[in-house]
């Protein structure tokens, strides 16, 4: 971040005394959250596919009556909007596939059709083309009780396990490997299962489920071949003639044995646990096979319980909750050696992966060192996560600060190794951009693979700067000091211990150079960056500036100066900024959405990392942003939104962290602090 004359900076018409206040009570309310072994974690929302999903997993195995399902209909009623849908996230009118999934659950539990809210949701459903209409796992699903024809699925021939290692499983995103390896056994079985009750849902077929065509749909394109490929997949199937059949499916259930951790998990995400379940199911285990308990078990971790409702979360963020939280309550000028920072940070050292994952298949010069998101994912550690932990553990003072140090250059010489052909950082693989996958029949939801993005490469960046700044943020009005040391300085960050025996001890300059690059070619017309894993380009920009101020803030700074200008464009009059998620599927949305918390936070950090850059209109922005947060705190010290601003699959996923809204604005009024005057 470039340093900012503070004389010549329009004065804000917010007085220290009520930026202290904010802040106070902000720190006090995120306190009062950590966990007693120092983390933090806070509900991961998605849709309600996650819980219609569960009651099929247990119904299907039998074991519905040893866990509160009953609970899951009044959940369903209350996420169940107007119109008759359900939605895929807050305000999107409603979608197909989301919506014929919670019927089908409410179908499971006992509610008849002519119940009202299956009535409503009934001709949400056929006014939007009915079952043959939704998604292929929405399909996969009803096959496994008969409500849909097995025909009607792409063929997952097991032989692929048998191809060399890294064709085409490790070509495949790591979410969508674990979710498909377990599933070609079950495409391979293609059971069906007899449920009490026994349900079936020919009324959702729009066209009559006598007259529904069991085929995949063809896209009039190349992309067609994959359709006459599961073609002959299928004519061989009929004859009973899929070479190494039996052999695939040995290596398929050796590999989910294998990835499955001690505490029963797969993969860290809903998905991947039902589908190695359900694949055991398929091959015959018992119900109370350790394996499957185990597995049952980290389900039931996944679920959250009230009173009177019962709902699973796609996935657990302790890690990344648990940093943001502390860069927070640093940049809000917390002393980095407070104890619920140094238990916080203590509990990051402690999670820190050193084992191989399936990162290692393609990379193969890393050494173990990275973060997962969740409490335990040893197989995929992620570079998002791992940078934004080193950021918060180089920003708080333990008592064991070598070991802090040792892991931090344990982390970036890992980040290092990590970085893909194009410039950029994916999330959890290496050069995983095989686009074509997401053309297959299968891959319906375009999240096969994992390639470079704009806002994890920034954070790599961003963390390079962090680490080679002089001075640390104290958030007592002085202003943050910039070495421009930065890059230089991590050459001397990793350890020879571990350095020694490693091609890779740190970023070069020459991989700086080319993540620059890379995010210079990713910087849209209008000035913005693309948000993968947040909505979206106010994320993204944010992000990017952020990064741009502290590694390249001269060389770059027409780009810095492009993308505060952007955010300045989509401010929204009441001084916040929001983004919905339909700009994933429509440009023309981008920047624009009800204000929220979070997005006008990110907003404002990205802006106020332009420093130098930073006209008369941007501080004003800034200004104005501020005050929207202040003005829009609780008494308790808590934010309020209800819209979805974290990503999982672009145009088909998303999420609702619920600590964005606490610990982001946190953050950006924090560093507002710290850089300007407070009237």
């Amino acid at each position: 971040m470039q340093t900012q004359d503070k004389s010549t900076v329009s004065q804000p018409g917010v007085a220290l005394e009520k930026l202290n206040e904010v802040i106070s009570r902000s720190q006090n309310y995120l306190l009062s959250l950590q966990h007693a072994d120092g983390y933090w974690w806070a509900e991961l929302e998605s849709n309600v596919t996650m819980a219609a999903e569960v009651v099929l997993l247990h119904k299907i195995w039998g074991t519905d009556t040893t866990r509160p399902l009953h609970k899951v209909e009044s959940y369903l009623r209350r996420q169940q909007r107007e119109h008759g849908g359900w939605e895929l996230f807050y305000g999107d009118g409603g979608e197909l596939s989301t919506t014929v999934e919670a019927y089908m659950a409410m179908r499971l539990l006992g509610v008849p059709t002519s119940d009202p809210a299956l009535q409503k949701a009934k001709t949400f459903i056929l006014e939007r083309g009915g079952i043959s209409k939704t998604r292929i796992f929405t399909k996969f699903h009803l096959a496994l009780i008969g409500c849909y024809d097995w025909a009607g699925l792409p063929s997952l021939p097991a032989w692929i396990m048998l191809l060399p290692y890294s064709f085409p499983i490790y070509e495949m995103s790591s979410w969508a490997r674990g979710s498909t390896v377990p599933l070609l056994i079950v495409f391979d079985k293609k059971p069906v299962y007899l449920v009490d009750p026994v349900i079936n849902l020919d009324e959702l077929y729009a066209e009559g489920r006598e007259n529904a065509k069991f085929e995949l749909p063809r896209k009039g394109d190349w992309s067609d071949i994959f359709v006459m490929l599961d073609g002959a997949f299928k004519f061989a199937e009929s004859l009973n003639m899929v070479p190494f059949r039996e052999e695939g499916i040995k290596v398929a259930e050796k590999w989910v044995l294998e990835r499955q951790e001690p505490t029963g998990d797969w993969g860290g995400i809903i998905p991947a646990m039902l589908n190695s379940l359900l694949a055991l199911r398929a091959l015959g285990y018992d119900a109370h096979d350790p394996i499957v308990e185990r597995g049952m078990q980290a389900v039931d971790r996944f679920a959250i319980e009230k009173d009177d409702a019962y709902w699973v979360q796609p996935c657990v963020s302790p890690v990344w909750d648990t940093a943001l939280v502390m860069r927070s309550l640093v940049d809000s000028g917390m002393a980095p050696d407070h104890p619920a920072l140094v238990k916080g940070g203590q509990w990051l050292l402690d999670a820190q992966i050193l084992d191989y994952g399936d990162w290692a298949v393609k990379n193969k010069v890393g050494k173990p060192g990275a973060w997962a998101f969740e409490f335990i994912n040893r197989f995929y550690p992620d570079v998002d996560d791992s940078a934004v932990v080193v950021m918060a553990l180089n920003a708080v003072q333990l008592p064991n600060e070598e070991l802090k140090q040792q892991a931090i250059a344990r982390a970036v010489q890992w980040i290092a190794s990590m970085q893909c052909n194009p410039g950029g950082w994916a999330a959890f693989d290496l050069n995983n951009d095989a686009d074509w996958l997401n053309d297959i029949p299968y891959g319906d939801l375009k999240a096969m693979i994992d390639p470079n993005t704009a806002d994890v490469t920034a954070r790599v960046l961003e963390m390079v700067g962090r680490l080679g700044r002089h001075e640390e943020v104290r958030g007592d009005g002085e202003e943050i000091q910039n070495s421009q040391s930065a890059i230089s300085n991590l050459q001397s960050l990793t350890p020879s211990p571990i350095s020694s025996s490693s091609p890779t001890p740190y970023l070069s300059l020459a991989s700086i150079d080319r993540a620059l690059a890379y995010l210079r070619n990713e910087q849209e017309p209008e000035g913005c960056w693309f948000g993968r894993w947040g909505v979206n380009y106010i994320y993204g920009t944010s992000g990017v500036l952020s990064a741009l101020s502290l590694i390249a803030p001269d060389t770059h700074r027409r780009e810095i100066e492009r993308g505060a200008a952007w955010l300045v464009t989509c401010q929204n009059r009441d001084g916040g900024w929001g983004e919905t998620c339909f700009s994933y599927n429509n440009r023309t949305y981008m920047g624009q959405g009800d204000s929220t918390a979070s997005q006008t936070a990110w907003a404002i950090t990205g802006l106020l990392a332009a420093g130098d850059a930073l006209g008369k209109y941007e501080m004003e922005a800034i200004q104005r942003g501020v005050q929207y947060l202040l003005e829009t705190q609780r008494p308790d010290g808590s934010w309020d939104e209800d819209y979805f601003t974290g990503t999982g699959f672009p145009c088909h996923f998303y999420l609702k962290y619920h600590l964005y809204l606490q610990h982001f604005p946190l953050t950006a009024i924090g560093r507002y602090r710290s850089l300007f005057k407070a009237s």
